[in-house]
């Protein structure tokens, strides 16, 4: 599908409400510090870079230095999640969550420090733990401040009733955001049936009574129970030296006292399924589905990495088998699959999206007989290898990252320990096709999985699942593989990547920029884009496009895109190729020892493309879905109606922004001729940019590229279509979405401003505090923590570097009785920015938050070489980044609010919102919460 402003905002959404929040409230108990100096931590183990401590109080350290990110991640994950709840309890250990944001005794402004360290935060609870991180620049003063403010939320968070009832409106709408979603909806209620007594069968979110009324007395006794040092592992990743970082962890988390009370343990088994069971769900929608659960043995079981392998043979694409029983006969759009390794007997949920035009009883029928047939038709030794390939290269590509790595051993923590993590990758590389045919044929029972109504059996087939083995014995002197490589300590800073980047231009016109830097794991980040076209060649071509550049990694004149796939995972390479009418980018993840391979191979997908015409009909189906499915979606109607009143241009034309109607008949209507033409007539390297960072040669890498697409021509020229700027009415429109729980709010302007303008600095920054930053901007403050109204608010701004173009754009979820309490709660903070401004205080804090953001940003070589490429497009280089980044340092609050005024014009706001209005006026309005700070994810 073409990126659209739809895709922007709710990536934004889902970072601004995807984690936490603040408070200030009497303790819900006393300090736990202990005052004695804490003896010395115990080292444990060692894996693979990875190296286990134990505190006087039995905290559990994990450290892993990674010195080639100018970042640390700190972790800290809690065994605790909605596995532990109680009854009356479902979505506590969420909804505690939330409130460990709301503040602590040394902490009272968690958002605010957050955002004021430029740190990329978030917490999640999930079946089985709970986790809280966050990612900041690498620094001493940092990594104490992270530490400090772990170590004091653990047994110092307030957890008050004030902070409770402004939350608990903000995880109520989270839970009408996922109401939304009958495909999601569906899942939980598969689970909910295929367990009758253990709480897999609960969804993490919680039930919405439990939500409302869960009192805060035993919000309070679930905090001071699992919230100990003896029921969590921290764990840091990233540029640190060890030896201080033990002993400063020491130093805070050591001197919390070890607990006295005995920790319980869960204990309630799922018995042995005896028959199949159905559910049904009938509600608004588009798409059809349905969805099959099996259970299966725990993550540590020895099982598990079988399975897993066997659920990459059922639904991988395009090799998997119910992809090529469902989706290449057009049964079903997609398929998908959810595994995950738990700590009690979990899961294998399978599912599949069916077209309304198609019958939705055949997929079901096939989708049942091919599962039936993964026993009766066993797997092959292809089939296995494949499957082991796919799995192995996610886990060497995320262990080539110390932050993926940290963030990935939270779901092994929760299942037992982190070391499994590791373990299941032995197993994995270990399994033969007899242990998965052997799994396929001791789970995959009809009497054992869960699609809908109960049939009775005379002789049920029951599948007995083993229980989880013992750790202890199963991970005793467990020592892993080898670490991966380690890489240097690269300064991110704007003036070394420009001394260090290697730019050039081949014959053909392509402009490349290398930058040499050794990584963890010799991991290289790649990004090449192909510009083409005019207004006169790019009209009405806006799919035929998208489809083009999604077409390529699908079939080469070479190599089918099972074996393009199949390299790929061989070559342990992530490639991904986009495409939108003026340009197509293919961004490329790999080694430095495959980067070769790779590199010939994309090539190759590029310049000889065989654009195979079953491969366009799948394709065709997956967005002819996935615009279905948003017909009915508030977010997706809103989005497009904002979209077409602000960018006022004729049918055809690139830069008009079609209805999902029209977006539908244009991808059913798009043929393979016209593919081939739009290919023929516009691609080539000649206006192209490529960069590439990461553990690399830059003369071999030069010469490799140059012989690869230096000869690669344009056959037509390439001339930008300018996006000047549009001046439009102000409007306020409402859009009703029956039966939708959730609603959405979008609202901006058009601004006449390029980034080059003076005034483009105070409007980045005034935008920070406005609605960017963390949960602490004017509009989280009030919408969002002090009004609960909303789980995700906030706002962007944009400006052209090549038009006189800007955008200011706000958004909210948000519950639909709601609908006048949030637009006046968001004209009062905009009003209230442009009359008073902001303070010497919030503009220091916000400087230091914004440009610490931008040093972590540059710590990351993907989007590195992203940037890097626009650059060369632009003639820049990150030069621009440092002189951008003075010219914020240097502003005073009477700039930004100049800013301000000039541009943010509340009379000229364009206002969409879309919900079940109708519906929620004979819904009572959400009570206003009694706290005076507020909300979390």
């Amino acid at each position: 599908m073409p990126v659209t402003t739809r895709a922007l905002v709710l990536a934004a959404l889902l970072i601004s409400g995807a984690a936490p929040v603040i408070a200030q409230t009497p303790a819900a108990q006393p300090a736990a510090n202990a005052t004695a100096q804490p003896p010395a931590p115990v080292k444990v183990t060692s894996v693979e870079g990875i190296t286990e401590y134990k505190l006087g109080n039995d905290l559990r350290v994990l450290l892993f230095p990674d010195p080639t990110k100018a970042t640390v991640t700190v972790n800290v994950t809690y065994k605790v999640g909605s596995r532990n709840e109680n009854y009356g309890e479902t979505g506590m250990a969420h909804l505690l969550e939330h409130l460990l944001f709301k503040g602590s005794t040394n902490h009272t402004n968690i958002p605010q420090e957050l955002t004021s360290h430029g740190a990329r935060p978030n917490g999640s609870t999930w079946f089985d733990r709970t986790n809280y991180f966050e990612t900041f620049q690498a620094t001493e003063d940092n990594l104490k401040w992270a530490l400090e403010l772990e170590s004091d939320r653990m047994v110092n968070s307030f957890v008050a009733k004030k902070d409770l009832d402004s939350e608990m409106t903000v995880v109520r709408n989270e839970f009408e955001l996922g109401e939304n979603d009958p495909g999601n909806i569906l899942g939980e209620r598969v689970l909910s049936t295929a367990y009758l007594w253990h709480n897999y069968g609960h969804s993490t979110i919680g039930a919405r009574a439990d939500i409302e009324n869960v009192p805060i007395e035993r919000l309070q006794g679930f905090y001071r129970t699992y919230y100990q040092p003896d029921n969590a592992v921290l764990l840091a990743a990233g540029r640190f030296d060890e030896a201080k970082t033990i002993a400063l962890i020491n130093d805070t988390f050591g001197r919390i006292a070890k607990p006295t009370r005995a920790l319980a343990t869960t204990y309630t088994a799922e018995p042995a399924q005896d028959g199949e069971r159905r559910v049904e769900l009938r509600r608004v929608g588009d798409l059809q589905a349905v969805a099959v659960a099996y259970h299966v043995p725990a993550g540590a079981h020895p099982d598990a990495a079988a399975v897993g392998v066997l659920d990459a043979i059922l639904a991988d694409a395009p090799s998997g088998r119910l992809y090529k029983a469902l989706v290449e006969t057009r049964k079903a759009s997609s398929v998908h699959s959810q595994y995950l390794y738990l700590h009690d007997p979990g899961f294998l949920l399978i599912g599949a999206e069916v077209r309304q035009e198609s019958s939705l009883s055949d997929a079901q029928s096939t989708l049942l007989q091919t599962l039936d047939q993964a026993v009766s038709q066993p797997v092959t030794k292809e089939e296995v290898e494949r499957a082991r390939a796919t799995l192995l290269k996610q886990i060497d590509l995320t262990l080539n990252s110390a932050d993926r790595v940290g963030l990935e051993l939270s779901e092994w923590i929760g299942a037992g320990d982190w070391r499994l993590f590791f373990l299941n990758r032995d197993r994995i590389k270990a399994a033969t096709v007899e242990d998965v045919q052997r799994v396929a044929s001791a789970y995959l029972k009809p009497s054992n999985r869960t699609v809908g109504i109960f049939v009775p059996t005379p002789k049920p087939d029951r599948a007995a699942i083993p229980a989880a083995p013992d750790l202890a014995g199963l991970l005793k002197n467990y020592t892993g593989q080898a670490a991966a490589a380690a890489g240097e300590a690269f300064d991110p800073s704007p003036a070394n990547i420009d001394a260090k980047t290697v730019r050039s231009t081949l014959p053909n016109g392509m402009a490349l920029a290398l930058l040499p830097k050794k990584t963890r794991g010799e991991t290289v980040f790649a990004t090449i884009t192909l510009r083409f076209g005019d207004l006169q060649r790019l009209m009405n071509m806006a799919t035929v496009s998208d489809l083009t550049a999604d077409m390529l990694l699908r079939g080469s004149t070479k190599h089918t895109r099972q074996q393009i796939k199949d390299e790929l995972d061989r070559l342990k390479a992530r490639v991904s190729i986009a495409g939108s009418q003026p340009q197509a980018t293919a961004t490329i993840e790999t080694t430095r020892a495959n980067l070769p391979e790779v590199l010939t191979l994309v090539a190759e997908v590029l310049t000889s493309p065989a654009f195979p015409a079953d491969e366009l009909e799948a394709l065709r189906q997956e967005n002819l879905a996935a615009i279905e499915q948003q017909r009915t979606e508030p977010d997706a109607l809103a989005q497009t109606a904002y979209q077409r009143h602000m960018n006022p241009y004729p049918t055809g034309d690139p830069r008009y922004s079609p209805t999902l109607d029209e977006l539908f008949a244009w991808y059913k209507a798009a043929t393979l001729e016209q593919i081939r033409k739009f290919y023929t007539d516009l691609y080539g390297a000649s206006n192209a940019q490529m960069a590439i960072v990461g553990d690399i040669d830059p003369n071999e890498t030069a010469a490799l590229v140059g012989k690869l697409f230096g000869n690669w021509k344009s056959p037509n020229g390439y001339t930008r279509v300018p996006r000047p700027y549009q001046a439009v009415e102000a409007m306020n429109q409402t859009i009703e979405t029956p039966d939708k729980a959730n609603a959405f709010f979008i609202a901006g302007l058009n601004l006449k401003m390029r980034d080059d303008d003076p005034d483009y600095p105070a409007m980045v920054l005034g935008n920070y505090m406005l609605g960017g930053g963390f949960l602490n901007s004017r509009l989280a403050s009030r919408i969002r923590q002090k009004e609960g109204l909303s789980y995700g608010v906030g706002s962007q701004f944009q400006a052209s570097p090549l038009d006189q173009a800007g955008m200011f754009v706000t958004f909210a979820i948000y519950a639909p009785q709601n609908e006048t309490k949030l637009e006046a709660a968001f004209k009062e903070e905009v009003a209230r920015a442009l009359k008073e401004g902001f303070t010497d205080q919030e503009i220091k804090e916000a400087k230091s938050g914004y440009l610490q953001g931008r040093q972590v940003s540059r710590a990351q070589d993907g989007p590195l070489a992203n940037r890097l490429a626009q650059d060369l497009f632009l003639k820049r280089t990150v030069q621009w980044d440092s002189d951008l980044e003075t010219k914020v340092a240097a502003l005073t609050p009477a700039q930004v609010q100049t800013a301000l005024q000039k541009y943010v014009d509340l009379s000229k706001i364009v206002i969409i919102k879309a919900g079940n209005f109708a519906g929620a006026q004979s819904t009572p309005a959400q009570p206003e919460p009694t706290g005076t700070s507020a909300p979390k994810p």
